[in-house]
């Protein structure tokens, strides 16, 4: 989403971090760039105007006019004003010492609301609580069934109740959640297309009969301004404590991450970042400034490395690289795990120093499929040793795997040079000049 900006952004300080010496005139034209650039991501023009404001005033400090290395200085500053911009600190639910905490999920109708309460549901799960759902949208007609679908998907059970009376739903979902033991109570509440009296009239019995802990508006990253002036529609009636912001993964110009926090003063609590209801977690402003200005993310990679990589058969992988030993069943079994931690351009996004060539390379998860169902179609020798597969096996592995015989003969040759550069790495040697065909399909 922030693909456009951030490269605005990291040629703009890329051009003070080559020179010796800044002046007012350098720094000028600087802001310029950084205003435009803001303002073409479809950000605020008032949380432009102020954060440009607040840049200038420290860029033009001694701080920066005399330090030994003015182009870093004034970076420092940005990416410290943008983590301002969303939110400084991370912000958390806040659970109550009385289960069940419940958490009023609201937002208009499209934003990704019913999938965001599952998605919440399977991080909570993930993160040790039990919670439940309640299914309080009663007009939209399939959307309980869509939250019973999900919450099967999740593993989550889910309160639903014929008739239309959403305040009375919400009541008996937390009673029942709390005969049940359940410590968390997700509430999916009606949508609009747009903001209407009976929406918010409802909304506001809701909250106080079931007197919720947390109520967090759904929006959608996409919508630009139009996500902004919800939400100060919604902090008006209804006065939400946070944001989940949908969609982040989409190609909009991203200014609703930008300035929904400074217009609303409400936290951004969560953000998804995919269709898949893994592809979900808390937002972190100083991260995602990072990611903006070319710096990576290096923390939440190492989570979502975490989460899915057994460290000790990683150590065993890794003896493996370095002795020129890894396999078909390694390199399958490592892309399996990879595509657990999510879209593979979002984890090179992540890499600091990452070169432009490989970030901007384009990846085609359906290429990876066709690279997994190769190497299914071999036997457990020919995938241990690809040095026997001759053009027979080639044919059969082509014919079984459903791809050509080309495609064989290129993941083969790929995963030999792969090999080759891995024994470079393991001995020390620095990665320059990666070879194009590594850059394509499944490498």
């Amino acid at each position: 989403m922030f693909d456009t900006l951030a490269d605005k952004l990291q040629g703009t300080l890329g051009d003070l971090k080559g020179q010796g010496r800044l002046d007012g005139d350098d720094i000028d034209k600087a802001m310029r760039e950084i205003r435009l650039a803001l303002l073409e991501a479809d950000v605020n023009f008032k949380v432009v105007k102020q954060f440009v404001t607040a840049v200038k005033e420290r860029a033009m400090g001694a701080e920066v006019l005399e330090s030994l290395t003015p182009g870093q200085q004034v970076v420092k500053i940005v990416h410290e004003e943008l983590t301002s911009l969303m939110g400084a600190a991370s912000a958390k639910l806040a659970f109550s010492p009385k289960p069940p905490t419940v958490v009023l999920m609201v937002g208009l109708q499209g934003s990704g609301k019913t999938t965001a309460c599952a998605k919440l549901a399977k991080f909570l799960t993930k993160q040790g609580k039990s919670p439940q759902m309640v299914a309080a949208d009663v007009y939209r007609p399939a959307a309980r069934d869509q939250l019973m679908t999900l919450g099967e998907q999740v593993g989550v059970p889910v309160f639903s109740l014929d008739g239309d009376d959403a305040v009375e739903m919400s009541r008996r979902g937390v009673e029942a959640a709390a005969d049940a033991g359940r410590d968390v109570v997700i509430i999916d509440t009606a949508g609009r297309l747009h903001i209407d009296e009976k929406l918010m009239e409802e909304l506001v019995q809701i909250r106080k009969t079931v007197h919720p802990h947390d109520i967090l508006l759904v929006l959608d990253s996409m919508a630009g301004q139009d996500a902004v002036n919800v939400a100060e529609e919604f902090q008006q009636q209804v006065e939400f404590d946070g944001i989940i912001l949908t969609k982040l993964d989409g190609d909009a110009r991203g200014g609703a991450a930008l300035s929904v926090k400074a217009v609303t003063g409400k936290p951004i609590i969560f953000a998804s970042t995919g269709e898949k209801l893994n592809a979900f977690d808390y937002f972190h402003p100083d991260r995602m400034a990072g990611r903006i200005l070319g710096m990576g993310d290096v923390l939440t990679l190492i989570e979502k490395a975490q989460e899915t990589v057994d460290e000790k058969r990683a150590r065993e992988l890794e003896e493996k690289l370095r002795k020129a030993q890894f396999t078909f069943d390694d390199f399958l079994e490592q892309m399996r795990s990879m595509r657990k931690m999510g879209p593979l351009a979002s984890m090179l996004s992540m890499i600091p120093g990452i070169p432009k060539q490989l970030r901007q390379v384009q990846l085609d998860e359906r290429e990876l499929d066709r690279v997994e169902a190769i190497i299914c179609s071999m036997t457990r020798e020919e995938r241990r040793r690809p040095d026997i597969i001759d053009g027979s096996r080639r044919r059969r592995i082509a014919a079984g795997s459903g791809t050509s015989i080309q495609a064989v003969n290129q993941l083969i040759s790929r995963f030999k040079q792969m090999q080759k550069l891995m024994k470079q790495l393991g001995s020390g040697k620095k990665m320059r000049n990666l070879p194009p065909e590594l850059l394509k399909g499944g490498f």
